[in-house]
């Protein structure tokens, strides 16, 4: 990378005033300037309030040659500083954010617990019948076949298996704890609309594009409640839970952790 930089593409690269070159010209130039966009945009990005002074002095030291005004460890104290702070400022940001999640659902939940229709158990799932049926209703170890369409709270879908055409199957079980508790409610045929609190959804750790403390609505059909060789947990229906759990959020399978 040094033997690239020539005086015309060192002076481009730290923005150097007196030059007042306008649009380059040659290769140097378009080289000097592209590389010092890349650089700045690359920095500018991790760090907010750069001293470019210092920046453009200490490659200047470094290309001349000259003395450098601070020690390896100086340096080296300087750019863990930076580091702290910066993973304090992230970590910061994302309390707050987790925190308007968990207050935000707790105001959708309280004002969806007034809607017409709406029942809440006693873990504090809320559920509306869309559409109803008159089939079994499955139990924890049952293999079932479901439509579903999962969105946060501000209408943002997150995963659904009708935009992928296809319903999946999969044992109630093995998904978050919201999901399970709506299941082993409803008879097959049933339609619900479900509102599941972050305690019976990804928790505080969240999941994928699920944040922390995330509230989620679901709309769910329950087709049909599958064999029991299905139940059992053969490998082909096991194989395609797993393909549809890479898709959005997962599916909503149950990650043990996140739902702490």
């Amino acid at each position: 990378m040094k033997r690239l930089l020539t005086t015309a593409s060192l002076a481009a690269l730290l923005g150097a005033a007196p030059l007042a070159m306008g649009a380059p010209e040659s290769d140097e130039e378009k080289l000097g300037y592209s590389l010092g966009v890349t650089l700045g945009q690359s920095i500018q990005q991790d760090v907010e309030n750069l001293d470019v002074d210092a920046f453009t002095q200490a490659i200047q030291d470094v290309f001349a040659g000259d003395d450098l005004e601070m020690s390896d460890e100086e340096m080296a104290e300087a750019l863990m500083t930076f580091q702290q702070q910066a993973a304090a400022a992230r970590q910061a940001e994302a309390e707050a954010a987790a925190e308007a999640n968990r207050a935000e659902g707790e105001a959708y939940l309280a004002e969806n617990a007034e809607r017409e229709g709406v029942e809440t158990t006693d873990s504090g799932l809320q559920y509306r019948e869309l559409a109803s049926g008159d089939g079994a209703t499955p139990g924890a170890q049952d293999s079932v076949e479901v439509h579903y369409e999962g969105t946060l709270i501000d209408g943002t879908v997150f995963d659904s298996s009708y935009a992928r055409g296809n319903p999946v199957s999969f044992r109630v079980d093995q998904v978050i704890e919201g999901w399970q508790e709506a299941l082993q409610l409803m008879s097959v045929g049933d339609t619900w609309e479900i509102v599941i609190p972050h305690e019976l959804a990804y928790g505080a750790q969240g999941q994928g594009p699920i944040g922390p403390y995330e509230t989620l609505t679901f709309k769910v059909e329950l087709l049909g409640i599958n064999d029991a060789q299905a139940s059992s947990g053969d490998s082909a229906d096991e194989a395609s839970a797993e393909e549809s759990v890479d898709d959005g959020a997962e599916d909503a399978v149950d990650d043990s952790q996140a739902s702490e």
